[in-house]
């Protein structure tokens, strides 16, 4: 799992890659990024599978904020990524959400 911040010059963007490696999804089938910056649709933001048998997906995020994120595989199990910057207790659910910063 990782998290890739790449800052774009001219905007006040950061265009971050989510990724999942091989090894922490072997069985899965498909992969959806779910979190703040898509209102938490476990639609909106699907995961392509590459090549190698990761997941990965890039989005662009506006910098000076923080975003809560989980993964969603198959529809029916959520993960948080390893590599996030923090972690943050979601209230409703008693989990953990993952926070990327940008």
């Amino acid at each position: 799992m990782a998290l890739k911040k790449d800052y774009l010059k001219k905007k006040e963007m950061c265009k971050v890659r989510f990724s999942l490696p091989k090894e922490a999804v072997p069985q899965v089938k498909k992969v959806s990024l779910v979190g703040e910056f898509n209102d938490w649709s476990t639609t909106d933001t699907p995961m392509k599978k590459q090549k190698d048998g990761s997941f990965a997906v890039s989005l662009d995020l506006k910098i000076g904020n923080e975003y809560q994120f989980r993964y969603l595989l198959d529809e029916e199990t959520w993960e948080n990524d390893w590599a996030a910057d923090r972690y943050q207790l979601d209230a409703s659910t008693g989990a953990d959400n993952s926070v990327v910063i940008v």
